[in-house]
């Protein structure tokens, strides 16, 4: 029983700080441009070719 009492406050927080940390990446722009990383991956670069 005394674990619980342990447990439960740390999962909270837990799931708080995680809830936080998406918060703060949807105000600072991380999932604006969610294509641009798949298509970048297609893109050839000639450049790195030729050296």
């Amino acid at each position: 029983m005394t674990g619980l009492m342990l447990l439960i406050p740390v999962a909270l927080g837990m799931g708080l700080f995680g809830l936080v940390m998406f918060l703060w990446a949807m105000r600072s722009g991380q999932f604006e441009d969610l294509d641009g990383a798949a298509n970048r991956i297609l893109i050839d670069d000639e450049e790195d070719d030729a050296a």
